[in-house]
């Protein structure tokens, strides 16, 4: 399973109150200290609110982050969340 579709599983698991909506954005550090491109090392995670419930913006991305604390072990290099 490539890791795009593990991430969006293992945060679809725990974020019931958002669409999700994960970006491999690892071509655009193509050349980096030598790194070429490939391997979803950079991801974008894209969050938008199904319900008009506020969201505590910290909170959420901290949660984010150790939801996918084993993925930075196995070679996750980058996180962005937007949250819409």
């Amino acid at each position: 399973m490539s890791r795009k579709k593990r991430i969006k599983k293992l945060l679809e698991s725990k974020l019931n109150n958002f669409s999700i909506t994960i970006v491999d954005n690892s071509i655009n550090h193509k050349n980096h200290n030598n790194f070429d491109g490939s391997g979803e090392t950079h991801i974008l995670v894209i969050l938008k609110k199904i319900k008009e419930k506020p969201v505590n913006r910290l909170k959420t991305h901290r949660l984010i982050n150790n939801i996918l604390k084993d993925e930075f072990k196995l070679g996750l290099h980058s996180l962005e969340i937007k949250i819409i």
